[in-house]
């Protein structure tokens, strides 16, 4: 570690909101912690949790977090204090500001400062109304406290040619939609989908299906295999298992009008064969961050409220 973690804060600013909060680092993950503080500052589109409670993230363009194993979790997140703050194997930096009830082992870095608490739950019913009803847009910025923000997407290389190039054109689209909505999604939640998907012009079933398979392919198609490749899967085994599990669902999509998608995965495909290990892991995680912020702005533009009447029932006691 560069520096101990004692002492180290992170400032956490939604500038539309004009509100920022500081958490500090703690030693309960430590190779975690590092991986988020040598990748600050960044910018991300702030996301909500839509089924498990009170609880903001949003995709980290951290690269580590993919197969960074955590040496610490806590059994069942719902029991954490409101401010802790959370890195996942989704590519995601969580805060709990409120009541989960998704109980699932989740691995902590920091806690947000307690006099700050009242101003992370006013940014979490923010978020929430931009993310289910208004489609706002609400930024985030995480730095390090006392220094400037910015933002900026680490770019990996490979040594084969092909693969090089192939990693140059994911970054740079990354780039291109990571603060803007991607056109090809903004569309189709429009109702203008090219190739026709969605029976009888409907619309809402096409984008539930595409949400469907966007985030299991960045979280746990790609994922798994960038974990594989990271845990020492044999080379041929990863080739294999890439095959099975993302050429179907990139071909749906790109079917439903995420195109660049596709192309990205048929020229990834075309080149398992001649790649090592280090290239594999180099395009993977370039493909997993650049659909898991796909599927944070599908997640961001889908309309949630469209069946506002329909509520969770209480259960008689």
């Amino acid at each position: 570690m560069s520096e101990t973690l004692s002492g180290r804060q992170i400032e956490i600013v939604w500038p539309d909101l004009g509100i920022t909060v500081t958490a500090e680092l703690d030693d309960r993950n430590p190779a975690l912690a590092d991986a988020l503080w040598e990748s600050l500052p960044y910018q991300s589109l702030q996301g909500h949790a839509l089924v498990a409670g009170e609880h903001l993230y949003h995709v980290a363009p951290i690269h580590a977090l993919l197969h960074t194993p955590a040496s610490h979790k806590i059994a069942d997140r719902r029991e954490a204090p409101d401010g802790t703050v959370f890195c996942s194997a989704l590519q995601h930096l969580g805060i709990k500001y409120g009541e989960l009830t998704e109980p699932m082992p989740a691995a902590p870095v920091g806690q947000i400062r307690s006099q700050d608490i009242p101003a992370l739950l006013k940014a979490g019913q923010a978020v929430w109304e931009a993310v289910y009803s208004t489609k706002k847009q609400m930024l985030v910025e995480v730095r390090r406290a006392g220094q400037a923000g910015g933002h900026r997407i680490p770019r990996l290389t490979a040594t084969d040619t092909g693969a090089d190039q192939l990693i140059r054109d994911i970054h740079t689209e990354t780039e291109r939609i990571w603060l803007s909505e991607p056109v090809e999604l903004a569309d189709m939640h429009r109702g203008w989908i090219p190739s026709g998907a969605g029976t009888h012009d409907t619309v809402l079933p096409t984008l539930l299906f595409v949400n469907g398979e966007t985030r299991p392919l960045g979280y746990a198609a790609y994922g798994g295999l960038i974990r594989g490749a990271v845990g020492d899967m044999p080379t041929d085994s990863l080739r294999q298992m890439a095959r099975l599990l993302v050429g179907v669902p990139a071909e749906f999509l790109g079917y439903c009008g995420l195109e660049k998608l596709w192309a990205f995965t048929e020229r990834f495909l075309s080149c398992l064969d001649r790649i090592d290990r280090d290239d594999f892991l180099a395009v993977t995680q370039h493909m997993a961050l650049y659909i898991n912020c796909l599927g944070g702005w599908n997640l961001h533009l889908f309309p949630w409220d469209a069946t506002d009447s329909l509520r969770r029932q209480r259960v008689p006691s």
